[in-house]
């Protein structure tokens, strides 16, 4: 269901090569809103680190990551513990918190300009570092390497939109660029999840556009077009590209942001228990405004969404899960697939 899409031509590549790149992700974007990409610019070795900064992380005792924990909900930095997030509540959904850890990054030498001073508070808070050796080495190298293949995908997005070659980059001069490690386990002994409970609830994604990588198990599944779930397991290598609302409020859902979740293992089920996961989201400068593109309305389609700075919008979203409380006084690009009965939470 999600295609593969052979990035490596894009830099160097014929007007044909490129055209053909382009076309793909337009094709992807307009029916799923996921894609797989191989032949992308992260390295193995920074993959290789991240996955090794991940288990260090994690593998600390619960009483040292809770001193991980930011002071504020609205500071995206830091240890969030399981249990402490539904991400449901994102879409207005009401649900058993979420059974997940994560530990969340941002730029680590932020700029002194006043772009980035005004959000010293929450968007642009300084990073919170454990003292495990080599995970600030290992976790910088691997968000610089997403964050450049973010960059180059916006490109893409651009030029399969017909936009001009730098509209994305006008926009995404100061992002406000998260990188969130997630940590999935079972461990011996523990209850049943409760109806409904997931691994992480159903959302969309809030920005432009999340790179993630993933283990190759199962667990994650996207709201596909025919309305059912589907099961996603990446390629070893590939990384997984979904959009974030802010680029369905700007095609206005020519391109669609994905509902998707991480559903629990079966109490019986053989193999692996533990899933990690390492989403990257490149969520646009605070200050842009997002409005429909000209280009994606008419008399016939016109704007779904009303003009939204992209810093609101962000920490409308943000809130809602980290307080258990409803999220859905914010735009909601998911709005017509969740309310089909079928989807509702248990």
């Amino acid at each position: 269901m999600i295609p593969t899409i052979d990035i490596s031509k894009w830099m160097a590549g014929s007007t044909a090569e490129r055209d053909a790149i382009a076309a793909a992700v337009d094709v992807g974007c307009r029916t799923v809103g996921f894609l797989q990409l191989v032949g992308h610019a992260v390295k193995p070795s920074a993959i290789e680190g991240l996955l090794a900064a991940a288990d260090a992380l994690f593998a600390r005792p619960l009483s040292e990551k809770l001193s991980w924990v930011p002071e504020s909900p609205e500071v995206n930095r830091g240890y969030a513990a399981r249990g402490t997030e539904g991400l449901s509540y994102s879409i207005g959904q009401e649900s058993a918190p979420d059974l997940f850890e994560a530990f969340n990054v941002g730029l680590d030498d932020v700029p002194q300009s006043p772009e980035y001073q005004s959000r010293l508070h929450d968007l642009f808070a300084e990073n919170i570092w454990p003292q495990v050796p080599h995970v600030r080495a290992q976790i910088n190298d691997y968000f610089e390497s997403a964050r450049l293949q973010a960059r180059q995908l916006t490109q893409i997005f651009a030029y399969a939109l017909d936009l001009e070659p730098d509209f994305f980059a006008e926009r995404t001069t100061h992002s406000t660029d998260t990188l969130r490690i997630n940590h999935y386990m079972r461990e011996a002994g523990e209850p049943e999840p409760v109806d409904g409970q997931m691994r992480m609830g159903a959302h969309t994604d809030y920005g432009i556009v999340t790179v993630l990588y993933a283990d190759p198990v199962p667990g994650l599944e996207i709201l596909g077009p025919d309305g059912t779930w589907h099961s996603v397991v990446p390629e070893p290598g590939a990384l997984l590209v979904n959009l974030g609302d802010l680029l369905a409020e700007w095609t206005n859902d020519r391109w669609r942001s994905t509902l998707h979740r991480v559903v629990p293992p079966a109490r019986d089920a053989a193999g692996p228990v533990r899933r990690r996961s390492a989403a990257f989201f490149h969520d646009g400068n605070h200050d842009a405004l997002v409005e429909c593109l000209p280009t994606c309305v008419s008399v016939d389609n016109p704007a779904k969404y009303p003009p939204v700075l992209a810093g609101d919008h962000l920490m409308a979203k943000l809130l809602g899960p980290r307080t258990l409380t409803d999220s859905a006084a914010t735009v909601n690009t998911a709005a017509d697939r969740m309310n089909r009965p079928e989807h509702q939470q248990p």
